[in-house]
């Protein structure tokens, strides 16, 4: 159960960013929910989240490897919930989601995608990320734009599992 009570979706203040969540994405999820507690932080999330997710030029299979490596190392279920289904929609195997907590050691991700993934572990465990893993993951990026989209990517979902963590909020909550 998460600490807060979810928010009220049919304040007036939130009311405006309610219908545009719901026009874009469908339904209000619990993060949004919870987000709309202030209103313009939900507006300011849901901008940035929108520009990783749906602007970002990173292929799909990679920012949902990131995402989902990102929940693993934060023990964030919530997040996994809800991006497992992209992840295999953007071309992400089951037998690569079951192997991301030791992708190390599996051959089932190809060059490219372990240096992503290296790249993921030491922004979200460390911060600061050594040369050599920071080197590999720009030759497997080809570009500054990628590799500033893959930073984003890492540094936006840490922010959302954190979020979630501290308040738990979790896919079982009921509204």
């Amino acid at each position: 159960m998460a600490r807060l009570p979810y928010a009220d979706l049919n304040h007036p203040e939130a009311k405006p960013l309610v219908e545009r969540i719901v026009a874009e994405r469908g339904s209000v999820l619990h993060l949004y929910q919870m987000l709309l507690h202030s209103p313009a932080v939900a507006g300011g999330w849901l901008n940035y989240l929108t520009s990783i997710r749906q602007l970002s030029t990173l292929p799909g299979d990679l920012r949902e490897l990131v995402i989902m490596r990102v929940a693993a190392i934060n023990g964030a279920p919530y997040e996994a919930d809800q991006h497992a289904p992209i992840a295999l929609q953007e071309g992400v195997t089951q037998a690569q989601l079951d192997a991301l907590p030791q992708w190390e050691a599996s051959d089932l991700f190809s060059e490219r995608e372990r240096a992503v993934l290296a790249y993921t572990d030491a922004m979200t465990r460390h911060v600061q990320v050594p040369q050599p893993v920071f080197d590999a993951a720009r030759q497997a990026m080809g570009s500054d734009k990628l590799m500033v989209e893959l930073t984003a990517t890492v540094a936006a979902y840490n922010m959302v599992s954190r979020f979630l963590e501290a308040l738990q909020v979790h896919s079982h909550d009921e509204r």
